[in-house]
């Protein structure tokens, strides 16, 4: 693909095709853990914080609360989160990993790391740590501040 002018191609020209091709790479360890993406992100979220609402949840981690339902019945199902009601407030659903949840987290996250660390292999070592720096930086910006 040719470049602008500018030297470079947009960044989202760059990061779209990198990012679906990551998706792709991790589909078949998703699969192997018989876990959907959408699980995935659900205990990813409850791994960094223990105890959420499902409202929480959906926002945190950009969902409908009614588009992630299903997911959390499977997951629930499964043995890999808790539901409870919140002792304040009975309609509230509180969520929670259980330790195969963890387990889950774990071992499907090790796998993906171990193909992502194929695809980084293709950069030196100290260019490496400043991609992942830098992407660590950028997805840290909120969505509303990237329309200014």
């Amino acid at each position: 693909m040719t470049t602008t002018p500018g030297g470079r191609r947009d960044l989202a020209a760059m990061a779209v095709p990198l990012a679906r091709a990551l998706v792709a790479a991790e589909e078949p360890i998703l699969r192997a853990y018989e876990i959907s993406m959408w699980g995935y992100i659900v205990l990813t979220a409850l791994a960094e914080q223990p105890v959420r609402t499902q409202t929480a949840l959906a926002q945190a981690i950009g969902a409908d609360k009614s588009r992630i339902i299903a997911d959390l019945d499977e997951l629930q199902k499964r043995g890999l989160i808790r539901r409870q009601p919140d002792a304040a407030d009975r309609r509230v659903r509180m969520l929670s990993l259980t330790e195969e949840g963890s387990r889950v987290r774990r071992a499907v996250q090790a796998a993906i790391r171990r193909r992502e660390e194929r695809v980084l292999a293709v950069l030196p070592p100290g260019d490496r740590e400043s991609f992942l720096r830098s992407l660590q930086a950028l997805s840290e910006i909120a969505p509303e501040d990237m329309r200014g």
